[in-house]
């Protein structure tokens, strides 16, 4: 019995150095597709949220709106800070998904066109004041905002 066992362990191989090779390359081929789509995935998700922080901020100047608590200028528009919308207690601080802050420059723009008729306008800077996008909230897409590095 003693000697069909070490008959078996002397005739039981390994990994030849062309099989290891091949595993590795096929490791590496497949990190190569995989991490660039994980990326872009980031992305994506960082972009939609800051979608979701722009329909959160409008949404909360359309209650402003309501309850007449702007003030217009001579071309029936006002602004409204990010900054304003916090300390008015319309919503809650709002974090920059980018892992920065929301800069000074954020802020929702409300022009009157008539008694039951606004346009909302906004704008998501960084805390470097780098403009992640400008405009309408209903063209707002992936594709149009513009994200800066962290460390700016």
């Amino acid at each position: 019995m003693l000697k069909k066992v070490r008959k078996l362990f002397k005739n039981q191989r390994g990994l030849t150095l062309v099989e290891l090779l091949a595993v590795v390359v096929i490791l590496g081929i497949i990190s190569a597709i995989a991490i660039p789509s994980i990326g872009g995935l980031i992305n994506n998700s960082k972009k939609d949220a800051h979608i979701a922080n722009a329909q959160t901020m409008v949404n909360a100047v359309k209650l402003m709106v309501t309850t007449d608590e702007l003030e217009y200028n001579k071309n029936n528009a006002a602004t409204v800070t990010l900054s304003q919308l916090v300390k008015d207690n319309y919503i809650e601080a709002v974090k920059d998904p980018s892992g920065t802050t929301y800069g000074e420059g954020t802020n929702v723009t409300v022009k009157k066109e008539s008694d039951d008729k606004y346009t909302y306008s906004i704008t998501l800077t960084n805390s470097g004041n780098n403009e992640y996008y400008s405009g309408t909230l209903e063209k707002m897409n992936r594709s149009q905002i513009n994200l800066k590095p962290s460390s700016e």
